[in-house]
């Protein structure tokens, strides 16, 4: 019987030889890629992939290695199709992306529009990146906003994307895909709600709070201390501090701003009740344009993957290729297809860099539905 000596010097023989053999089939891969280019051919070739996959996995000797050897050849043409993209890159193949580079946005006469009312943190976020003299409206809801920047009523939204408490905010991706709008920008601000009523109220005068359902759950340890109140949910934390002032009812209050209850006239009865006192709410800037600013570090893209096993693997692993630092993966459900997912990925880096254009146009050929979002 072998040593465990004498059987590693015979496992580093093997994998010296595997070495060389990995180095060769790259080599074949390449020409390969470039047969594809000279002739307009597409590096992804499922079919032609399934075939091959099935057909070294048949010639394993073991249930076990059979699942080994279908792994590590899945491996091997994930990287082939790597090094032909980057050869599409190297040799110009890869066109344009459909994306304008500008040096700043033209913000001089933009007219920018915001959901909520007057006093709505998204006011805030949209006086903090465009100033507080911008001309700028603001509608009822999401959609609204969206519709009005597809439209040219507005040339830029101001919309909240993500909370560090509750987390993504999941219709806005949704929108993100169905209207042809992309993001420019983003900005974070705090998020400090207040319980707001007309002036002179008391808590003891208090049987019901309104506000938006996740303010609600930001401050769900002040509120549940007072488990006598009703919690009433509504569009905007803004839009709860108008209701109080127009319906004059010191029974009703608000959980809102310290500005927005400034603006409706309502009087502060208990600051700073967040659960997290460093809550905060990143929001995106949009447009209906197709441009990014020359020096945007960060990308957003969606995409569905086949219902398959390792599917997400594969795509993700064009991030881990050409070194690029993916931030944030969030999925929802694909409408219509039970138990079907988009995701939504956000990382670094600019559609003008090689290594970008190399890592999308793997995503595009092998994922379905790619979209980029927005390089800001």
């Amino acid at each position: 019987m072998a040593t465990l000596a004498e059987l590693r010097v015979q496992i580093d023989a093997v994998d010296d030889e595997i070495v060389r053999l990995f180095e060769e089939r790259v080599r074949l891969g390449g020409e390969v890629g470039d047969y594809k280019i000279r002739n307009g051919m597409k590096i992804f070739d499922r079919q032609r992939e399934q075939e091959k996959l099935k057909d070294v996995t048949d010639k394993a000797s073991t249930e076990f290695n059979k699942k080994g050897v279908r792994e590590l050849f899945e491996q091997l043409m994930a990287m082939s199709r790597k090094v032909q993209y980057r050869k599409l890159v190297e040799a110009g193949a890869l066109g344009r992306l459909p994306f304008i580079g500008v040096d700043a946005l033209d913000t001089s006469n933009a007219r920018v529009v915001f959901p909520g009312t007057e006093g709505a943190y998204s006011q805030s976020a949209m006086q903090y990146y465009f100033g507080d003299k911008c001309n700028s409206f603001y509608v009822r809801t999401f959609r609204d906003a969206m519709e009005a920047i597809e439209e040219g009523a507005a040339d830029f939204a101001v919309l909240p994307i993500e909370n560090s408490t509750a987390g993504a905010v999941d219709e806005m991706y949704d929108l993100l895909v169905e209207f042809e709008n992309y993001i420019v920008g983003e900005t974070i601000i705090p998020i400090v709600h207040t319980l707001a009523g007309l002036p002179g109220t008391k808590l003891s005068d208090v049987e019901r709070v309104y506000s938006k359902g996740v303010a609600l759950m930001q401050a769900s340890r002040f509120l549940d201390g007072h488990s006598g109140w009703q919690q009433i949910s509504v569009a905007n934390t803004a839009i709860a501090a108008k209701k109080i002032m127009e319906e004059q009812d010191k029974r009703q209050t608000a959980v809102c701003s310290a500005y927005a209850a400034k603006i409706h006239g309502l009087e502060v009865i208990a600051d700073n009740i967040n659960d997290d006192p460093n809550n905060s709410t990143r929001f995106i800037v949009v447009t209906n344009q197709k441009i990014f600013l020359k020096d945007a570090k960060k990308i957003s893209i969606c995409f569905e993957v086949p219902h398959e096993s390792g599917s997400l693997y594969q795509l993700l692993s064009h991030f881990i290729y050409n070194d690029l630092n993916m931030t944030k993966i969030e999925s929802r459900p694909v409408e219509g297809r039970s138990w079907e997912y988009r995701f939504f990925v956000d990382f670094e880096g600019n559609l003008a860099q090689p290594a970008v254009k190399n890592a999308i146009r793997g995503l595009r050929e092998e994922s379905r539905r790619l979209r980029i979002l927005g390089n800001y």
